[in-house]
């Protein structure tokens, strides 16, 4: 991994001055296929982790940059120091460029999570400054783009905010960094748009499908008992004639049911509706993995 530290401004500084360049970035398009990829790298980080980091993959035309995929990055942060991954994001960035020539590196992406004492932390971190700074040199254009996915929680929501950098200019020499925020924009293309619908419906259809026999079940269940009910109370009552062959079959019945305490009956039932769920979720990974799998041989030509 390549270090990066920061280094301390000079304490005489007379005068400062943004550099804003002529066709700076003004408005950023970004396809929820990159939102999805951010909030499964931090769902899946490790827990010492504060933070993950990416690469962001796209086009640019002139003030506005378009965000179609990205890739993420192994970093660690110490104090004031940085490690990045720079020969796995090249490596990964050469093998994106061979499948798809239009992209290109055009920024950064990051997720602001808790500190480790629990208290929330800024959306820019200190050290964000020095890993715009090593995209800065990956980037052709120099003028990367930061996307930060806040998933600290504070809210019911999570916001997506984006920045650009400008150089703080010290007697002619950049000694900081200056985030500015950008308009943000979701688009989505027509397959996309599809995706999305059918991973919700999907969702939906999964729990009714998981609910729908036992309820089923449950409802014959009880729609038996109240008609050996009805039919055992009529023949008390002396409106049935009592029928010898289904009086032993309901003696039958009644024997074949174990006698034990209503709470140990909850928790057997409950812990067979337990593994139900489970063995369910487990055969709709293992359906999700065999289709991936077969997606990637057929295009691998394997």
């Amino acid at each position: 991994m390549t270090t990066l530290s920061s280094k301390a401004p000079s304490p005489s500084s007379p005068a400062l001055l943004l550099d804003e360049g002529v066709d700076s970035v003004t408005q950023v398009i970004v396809h929820p296929l990159v939102f999805l990829h951010v909030l499964d790298h931090h769902t899946r980080r490790q827990e010492a982790s504060g933070r993950v980091i990416g690469t962001l993959l796209g086009r640019r035309d002139g003030k506005t940059v378009e965000v179609t995929s990205c890739f993420a990055v192994p970093h660690a942060e110490r104090g004031d120091e940085v490690a990045i991954g720079k020969d796995f994001n090249k490596q990964m960035l050469a093998l994106h460029v061979r499948a798809n020539r239009k992209e290109v590196l055009v920024g950064w992406y990051a997720s602001a999570a808790q500190g480790e004492d629990g208290t929330d932390t800024d959306l820019i971190a200190d050290t964000s400054s020095l890993i715009h700074e090593f995209y800065a040199g990956e980037s052709d254009e120099g003028d990367p783009i930061h996307l930060v996915v806040d998933t600290r929680l504070v809210e019911d929501s999570i916001s997506v905010r984006v920045f650009r950098s400008t150089p703080v200019m010290v007697q002619g020499e950049p000694m900081a960094n200056l985030f500015h925020e950008l308009r943000l924009t979701l688009e989505s293309t027509e397959p996309e748009t599809l995706a999305l619908f059918q991973m919700n419906t999907a969702d939906q259809a999964e729990e009714k499908s998981a609910e729908e026999p036992l309820l089923v079940s449950m409802g014959k269940l009880l729609q038996l008992l109240e008609t050996a009910s009805t039919y055992v109370d009529s023949v008390v009552e002396g409106k049935v004639k009592p029928d010898a062959e289904i009086g032993r079959k309901v003696a039958d019945t009644l024997a074949t049911v174990p006698r034990i305490r209503p709470e140990v009956f909850d928790k057997l039932f409950n812990d067979s509706l337990q593994d139900l769920l489970m063995v369910t979720y487990l055969s709709n990974i293992t359906r999700t993995q065999l289709s991936i799998a077969e997606k990637l041989n057929a295009s691998l030509g394997v």
